[in-house]
């Protein structure tokens, strides 16, 4: 299973990187990590029926229509979803890649809500544009500062990693290999 993975955070020093970042260490399979941040500001001028869509959205398309999987780890901004996270996805609604594609969601937060806010949002979003949201697979992290050592920039805490594990695990057992392009 090929795995592609979304930050919701652009920070390089980002908690939510970190768990990315630990999630990928511990899948067991190729991984991929999407670059949203050079994403233009979504614009439906730019993505009409003769219109070439950018590049970057050209390219993050290609990435979600091969992968088998994708993960997706956020932050919470303000009650809601990162901007830069919300602006990837409004470049995949019209054009079908995540159609039936299963999807983690995983928020963490240094509060104990989470990021549940966002994580809801993120979820509902990706069923409206036919995603298949593994409930299974999803996490809500809270407290996240102290799971995570600075130096490593990783998860070291053993109950998160092991719930890490588990939500990986459900993601791989509803996923089918994308048809090769």
């Amino acid at each position: 299973m090929h795995l592609l993975a979304l930050s919701g955070s652009l920070r390089a020093r980002s908690s939510n990187g970190a768990v990315l970042r630990s999630a990928l260490d511990l899948f067991d399979g190729p991984t991929a990590t999407a670059d949203i941040g050079a994403l233009p500001h979504f614009n439906p001028d730019l993505d009409g029926e003769d219109a070439t869509p950018p590049p970057a959205v050209a390219a993050l398309r290609t990435a979600v229509a091969t992968a088998d999987a994708l993960l997706i780890v956020s932050p919470e901004y303000a009650h809601g979803v990162p901007g830069v996270l919300k602006n990837a996805l409004d470049w995949l609604v019209s054009s079908g890649e995540c159609v039936h594609k299963p999807v983690a969601v995983i928020t963490a937060s240094p509060f104990p809500t989470g990021g549940d806010h966002a994580n809801a949002q993120l979820r509902e979003t990706l069923r409206m544009m036919t995603a298949d949201v593994i409930t299974a697979a999803c996490r809500e992290i809270p407290a996240i500062g102290p799971r995570i050592d600075p130096a490593t920039e990783r998860v070291t805490d053993e109950p998160t990693l092991a719930d890490l594990r588990t939500a990986l695990t459900h993601l791989a057992a509803a996923t089918t290999p994308a048809p090769t392009p």
